[in-house]
């Protein structure tokens, strides 16, 4: 079942999320594989978000009786056959990695596709397939991990240096909230944003994104104009921001 998609002219990206048996979830991603192959050329697509492929990641992610391990399955199993179908090749991130180096997306990602044509992927070949890249989808990321919260904060501002630098600070890898993801990203309309994944949903609440972006943009002169929300969010994630945000207490 298509739960949700989003597209954004200035990302030059689409998101589906979809849900189902693990058949099923599999057969959608090949059809996804096909058609992103067959459409997308990455020698002339131009986009603000980091990509390495025309479907630039796949994660499979389990709910209800399903297990990590279940998730790590199919993604192999995927990519095997995106491989055997396509010729377009796949590195493994998340809990399916095979190599550590690999773990995070954002190393996956690194150089983007036209890094993997001039110097091949970090840490050797890829998990799936003998080429570093298909010549115009390039490669996919595919992975197994946990729910995650894709939001945007939308700054009043056309300072890409602003969104940058407020990117840094409030990342993980910059010494900022744990496990959080975020990038300085230009928009289509001029203005700039911080782009955030929260990839531990109990490490790492959404309001507390959103409040320390405000506050070091307003250092900065800078305000808020809204915010974005790419997919779908757990409710218990929403709750959590109207417990903060109203000062409800959770029922006991």
């Amino acid at each position: 079942m298509l739960a949700h998609r989003t597209q954004d002219p200035a990302h030059h990206r689409s998101v589906f999320t979809f849900f189902g048996t693990g058949d099923r979830v599999r057969a959608a991603a090949l059809a996804l594989a096909r058609v992103t192959t067959e459409r997308i050329n990455l020698r002339t697509h131009k986009g603000a978000h980091p990509r390495i492929g025309a479907l630039d990641v796949l994660p499979f992610i389990p709910f209800e009786a399903a297990t990590m391990t279940d998730a790590v399955a199919l993604a192999t199993a995927t990519a095997r056959e995106i491989w055997a179908e396509l010729g377009v090749p796949s590195v493994l991130y998340g809990s399916a990695a095979q190599n550590e180096r690999r773990r995070l997306l954002a190393d996956v990602r690194a150089g983007e596709f036209e890094g993997l044509v001039e110097r091949g992927h970090r840490g050797g070949p890829p998990d799936i397939g003998d080429v570093a890249a298909h010549p115009s989808a390039g490669a996919i990321a595919v992975g197994a991990r946990g729910p995650l919260v894709a939001f945007n904060v939308v700054l009043a501002s056309d300072d890409i240096g602003v969104a940058r630098a407020i990117a840094r600070t409030i990342r993980e890898r910059g010494g900022g909230l744990r496990t959080l993801r975020a990038l300085g990203i230009a928009q289509a309309d001029g203005r700039v944003q911080v782009s955030c994944n929260l990839t531990d949903l109990s490490a790492t609440p959404l309001h507390r994104v959103v409040g320390l972006v405000r506050t070091l943009a307003a250092q900065a002169g800078v305000g808020v104009a809204r915010t974005e929300l790419i997919g779908l969010v757990p409710r218990s994630v929403l709750n959590r921001v109207a417990e903060a945000a109203l000062g409800i207490e959770p029922p006991a």
